[in-house]
C-alpha cells in the first residue's frame, strides 16, 4: 500500500460544522499581544506571560517613544512639493530628515508637527510677509509691455 505524504484535502473544500464560527460571532482577534492589550481582551489569545512581557517592553514614560515618518506620510501632513521640502531643509527652515539605511529616509513626527504648529502660529498673529509679486515687465521670457 503506498502512502502518500500529503492529504488531499476534502472534495468539497468547506469546513466541517465543528470548525466553523457562528453566524454573526465575531471572527476578527487581535493579531499581536499590543493589539491585544490596546483592546483589553486579554484571555481571548495571549497568556499572562504575553501581556507581562509587554507591560516589560513599554517604557513608563511615553514621550521617550519617538515616532518616525516617511516620505509618503509626511506628504499628508505637510502639502508642500518635494523640492520645496529640500530647499526649506537647506536652509534650516525646516525639520532635517535622516537615514535609517541606505534607503530609508524619515523625518522625526514630533520635529515636524512643532514646526507646522510654529507656522500656524506665524501664519495667525500675521506677522510672515507673502512675497512680492515679480515684475513682469522685466522677465525674459514673453515679457509684458506697457502699462500695468
Amino acid at each position: 500500500m503506498i502512502t502518500s505524504r500529503n492529504p488531499r484535502p476534502s472534495s468539497s473544500g468547506v469546513k466541517n460544522a465543528q470548525e466553523r464560527p457562528e453566524r454573526g460571532a465575531d471572527i476578527r482577534k487581535p493579531l499581536t499581544a499590543r493589539d491585544a492589550a490596546a483592546s483589553g481582551d486579554s484571555g481571548r489569545d495571549f497568556d499572562e506571560r504575553a501581556f507581562l512581557e509587554l507591560a516589560r517592553t513599554v517604557p513608563a514614560n511615553r514621550t521617550s517613544l519617538r515616532r518616525n515618518i516617511r516620505r509618503t506620510e509626511l506628504r499628508q501632513l505637510v502639502p508642500l512639493a518635494d523640492t520645496t521640502i529640500y530647499e526649506m531643509e537647506r536652509r534650516g527652515e525646516f525639520p532635517h530628515r535622516f537615514w535609517l539605511t541606505e534607503r530609508c529616509v524619515v523625518w522625526d513626527l514630533a520635529e515636524v508637527e512643532a514646526w507646522i504648529e510654529a507656522r500656524r502660529k506665524v501664519g495667525v498673529t500675521g506677522s510672515m510677509t507673502k512675497m512680492a509679486k515679480p515684475d513682469v515687465r522685466q522677465r525674459r521670457s514673453r515679457p509684458v509691455g506697457g502699462n500695468l
